[in-house]
């Protein structure tokens, strides 16, 4: 009898991406971790490292991003609930998140280098599963605000920085763990939060209001407080808004829809309706933008690490994948032009890593140093700008180079795809945040600051040297022209990048980045490095060891 040949075995596709360690094998991640102060704490982040790369984790993942969320308005007598329902596996990963301080081991540490920590334990978590960075993030930036209000503070404070999730609806003086998170924006404002319609009523008590409004959009509707924005007789005032109530009973906080997002789908994000909804002011009336915008600069920071961690998950599939393919007699990795490809991703995703490791130890050193804190504030829209700019279309080539099997739903790929656009949008989409920059830039000190930051690698690449002396002329002669603030914004993310290469990296990727990205050794996709770089030396840094 004739025995025919099975059609059903698997050849020539990747093993699955498991066992290995997102932490260990980033050697650019470690290097910063280390150079940054960090280092302390690298058994925590080895930990969070092996997690995120784990088959169960990818499960997770998949399953909270499968099973949208779910609002239920009311109950079956037509009382409101408002309540919005998860998938299990989401609560599992807040779990997870808080279990391993991705959200608040910034404050909890109280040594040098915490920011620098936590900024690496963020970048790890966005490698494994991107909805729940909102509302860590979110949680991660609200003590900045709380400690505008000491008796709020004193309440909630250790709530939030407990590594314990608490999901239950209840009061927080109950809870074991606490989130919080902002609804700032209308729909017919969008971004101008000085035009807000919302209204606050004074209760009686000094610093209690009731709150009459919409607002457009709520992410994590089912935080357990959450910070607002509404006018009062002195213009936009800040309001900090428990959930429950401090005597059990629900606030009145009417959810009237879940957006249906492009992606971010594990998480889910609302429109809402204050009715009367009790609020207690935070910071002086009147000036309520200015404290949620401490609150506001921290997220983009983080959104900023977020998007790098997004950035080497993309890569890291991807060299999987080229590594394990074969394609006309030799690993799809040793071809010329893919290897381009892979080189040109892994030099985008390094210098993203060494920029957000850099701003977050700014953040570590700003209470003690001026220029430090000029650098935190300065680079964290330089960052979230182009970092975040620079993600969809990374992500995108990154899919194509595992052809049809990247865009099939079953892989990481197209959810990573969904993700990408996600975090130059929230928190300040482009333009708004260039011209943040430019605020920025016209205060004293601040262009001094950068550059003095840049010239630290001064005499390491002339081509760098030349570029900053460019973009200071440019600068000199453009200052505060609005039309060109996207050019300046990428010139200064450019060449800060270039500096911390040149001066912390390989000098094959500091060679092929200046080349590239400042010397016009280049065209205008992710895969025409000249041909004298070194490009398999570029590939072989970034690959993760399996």
């Amino acid at each position: 009898m004739e025995i025919r040949e099975r059609t059903d075995e698997v050849m020539n596709h990747p093993p699955p991406l498991h066992g290995s360690n997102a932490y260990d094998g980033d050697a650019a991640l470690v290097a910063a971790l280390h150079r940054e102060g960090g280092g302390w704490a690298e058994e925590k982040v080895r930990a969070l490292g092996a997690l995120v790369m784990s088959a169960g984790f990818g499960e997770l993942a998949r399953e909270a991003n499968r099973h949208s969320p779910e609002l239920r308005t009311h109950d079956r007598f037509g009382r409101r609930l408002d309540r919005v329902i998860y998938h299990p596996s989401y609560h599992e990963l807040m779990s997870l998140a808080f279990g391993h301080e991705v959200h608040s081991l910034a404050w909890t540490a109280r040594r040098p280098g915490a920011h620098v920590a936590r900024a690496a334990l963020s970048f790890l978590w966005n490698q494994g599963e991107n909805g729940v960075g909102c509302p860590t993030g979110m949680t991660f930036g609200s003590p900045s605000a709380l400690r505008h209000a000491p008796e709020i503070a004193e309440v909630w404070e250790g709530k939030v920085l407990s590594r314990r999730y608490d999901p239950r609806e209840i009061a927080v003086a109950e809870k074991t763990g606490a989130t919080v998170g902002e609804t700032l924006t209308e729909k017919h404002c969008g971004s101008d939060l000085r035009a807000i319609t919302t209204r606050a009523h004074p209760l009686g008590p000094a610093d209690e209001y009731a709150l009459e409004g919409d607002k457009w959009f709520f992410s994590a509707p089912m935080s357990d407080a959450f910070f607002t924005l509404a006018r009062t007789e002195k213009g936009p005032s800040c309001f900090f808004v428990p959930r429950i109530l401090p005597d059990g009973t629900r606030n009145r906080v009417a959810i009237q829809r879940l957006k249906d997002k492009c992606g971010n789908r594990s998480n889910a994000s609302a429109e809402i309706t204050f009715d009367g909804t009790w609020a207690r002011l935070i910071g002086e009336e009147g000036r309520g933008i200015r404290v949620v915008l401490e609150m506001s600069h921290l997220t983009r920071f983080d959104f900023a690490v977020g998007s790098a961690g997004l950035m080497r998950q993309a890569l890291t599939q991807t060299l999987h994948h080229a590594s394990h393919r074969m394609t006309f007699g030799r690993p799809l990795l040793d071809q010329p032009l893919m290897r381009n490809v892979l080189a040109d991703l892994a030099l985008e995703s390094e210098a993203a890593t060494v920029l957000t490791m850099r701003l977050a130890r700014a953040y570590d050193g700003a209470a003690d140093s001026e220029s430090e804190q000029i650098v935190a504030r300065l680079v964290t829209p330089v960052a979230k700008y182009w970092i975040c700019k620079r993600t969809p279309a990374f992500v995108a080539e990154a899919l194509e180079c595992e052809g049809g099997n990247g865009y099939i739903e079953d892989g990481v790929m197209p959810r990573l795809y969904r993700e990408a656009p996600l975090n130059g949008i929230w928190e300040g989409t482009g333009n708004l945040i260039c011209l943040d920059v430019l605020r920025v830039l016209a205060t004293p000190h601040a262009f001094e600051a950068f550059v003095n930051e840049v010239k630290a690698a001064a005499g390491g690449d002339p081509r760098l040297d030349a570029f900053l002396l460019r973009l200071a002329g440019d600068m000199g002669k453009d200052a505060g022209n609005e039309a060109r603030a996207r050019r300046t914004v990428e010139m200064m993310a450019l060449a800060l990048q270039a500096s911390l290469l040149v001066r912390h990296s390989t000098k094959e990727v500091a060679d092929a980045f200046v080349a590239s990205r400042l010397g016009g050794e280049t065209g205008r996709a992710f895969d025409t490095l000249s041909g004298n770089l070194a490009q398999g030396t570029i590939v072989k840094r970034a690959l993760l060891t399996e």
